[in-house]
């Protein structure tokens, strides 16, 4: 059968890129795929769901968003997000995942749904060495992602927590870049910051009034 003409440019785009040699500083450091578009909210936050991994990267931790392979945007660390189905566009998973390390990818966040859920760990087979963080967008799909043989790792998060699969990606990087390892603690430092905050003011406020300061009616 053939590849359909939209699929087939971005595999062509993909392999491409594979062959073009660009300094690391102007490829993205991070990949962010997911199985479908209705993943979205889950890989990147809003609709009703918890902070996702768009939000950890660009809104806690200074990255940006490249959208344009040969443009690359003014911060130092970026990402890309693309959709590729396991199960509908195999041929884009696969090149994906085979030219990520030549398009000077470091490490992949992978997100799927429904039982089958085989994007995350099928991209860390044919991916490796290069690291895969698993994000199973529902329960159901957790199994699936983590359930890899031995001798094929892959690391996941717990079910819709692509957050903390954002923060992992870049404890990774971290290891080789100091100002990332500093981003990191900062953003810990602000956590434990929030906390002393609220546990003064429930402790001075009281219950009844803590919750008319913090809860909505």
């Amino acid at each position: 059968m053939t590849t359909p003409e939209r699929v087939q440019s971005l595999i062509d785009q993909l392999r491409e890129q594979a062959e073009t040699d660009r300094p690391n500083e102007e490829t993205p450091d991070v990949g962010i795929v997911m199985g479908s578009d209705s993943d979205l909210p889950t890989m990147a936050g809003g609709k009703g769901k918890r902070p996702g991994a768009y939000v950890a990267l660009a809104e806690e931790l200074g990255f940006e968003e490249q959208t344009d392979y040969t443009d690359a945007p003014g911060a130092r660390f970026t990402f890309e997000t693309f959709v590729v189905s396991a199960h509908r566009t195999p041929e884009l998973m696969y090149a994906y995942a085979e030219t990520a390390e030549d398009r000077g990818l470091d490490v992949i966040i992978a997100g799927a749904g429904g039982k089958s859920a085989d994007l995350p760990n099928m991209t860390a087979s044919i991916a490796y060495p290069l690291p895969v963080i698993g994000v199973p967008v529902q329960e159901k799909s957790v199994d699936s992602v983590i359930g890899m043989p031995q001798g094929a790792p892959i690391t996941a998060v717990d079910a819709g927590k692509s957050f903390n699969a954002a923060l992992s990606a870049v404890q990774i990087l971290s290891r080789q870049h100091p100002e990332l390892r500093e981003r990191l603690a900062d953003y810990h430092r602000d956590l434990q910051q929030d906390v002393g905050e609220v546990s003064r003011d429930l402790h001075e406020l009281g219950t009844p009034g803590f919750k008319d300061k913090y809860w909505e009616e």
